[in-house]
């Protein structure tokens, strides 16, 4: 067989990263007078590989608390939003032999930039950010050279020698006992 192996892993044959700007806009019931809050909640996506990108499919609610009635009342407007990233991959190892597992990982989870009305007064328009990393994880080759003495734990020389301990400072402990 010789002196060396060729060894199958899994590795991240491939990567990807995307930041998204989006606007949204959320039709209130009611004709707002200002913008008091807008956070948003419940994300959830699913990443698939398709060719050689990655999509991501995905959704997030949209909360905006305003005022309206000339700032006598408050309500607020929800709207689910749905989207779809296709985040281009680039291939550290053109050669892996198969790259079916897909790591998604949120680096920024959506939320809200800025919220405001829109010149006709009767939307509100929210700007959002998200940002999302993929890796592919595929099986490739590793070539494995190997020695041709036997590995011993014992070979590495970890013991203190003479110089070692004259670098010692004998000052060091402290008295403990109370005089």
């Amino acid at each position: 067989m010789g002196n060396s192996r060729e060894i199958i892993v899994k590795a991240v044959v491939a990567k990807g990263r995307k930041h998204t700007n989006s606007k949204h806009t959320i039709r209130p019931n009611t004709t707002p007078s200002n913008i008091l809050g807008c956070w948003i909640i419940n994300h959830a996506y699913k990443a698939e590989k398709v060719g050689n990108t990655v999509e991501v499919d995905g959704h997030f609610d949209i909360n905006c608390w305003y005022s309206c009635n000339d700032n006598t009342k408050t309500d607020v407007a929800t709207e689910r939003v749905q989207y779809k990233d296709k985040i281009k991959l680039k291939y550290k190892d053109d050669n892996s032999i198969a790259d079916r597992e897909v790591v998604c990982k949120v680096l920024q989870q959506p939320n809200t930039i800025e919220a405001t009305i829109s010149p006709n007064s009767n939307r509100i328009v929210v700007t959002a950010e998200r940002e999302f990393l993929v890796e592919l994880i595929g099986e490739t080759k590793v070539w494995v050279q190997l020695g041709e003495e036997d590995f011993d734990d014992d070979d590495w020389d970890l013991d203190l020698d003479d110089e070692e301990f004259e670098e010692l400072n004998p000052d060091f402990l402290v008295n403990t006992e109370e005089e």
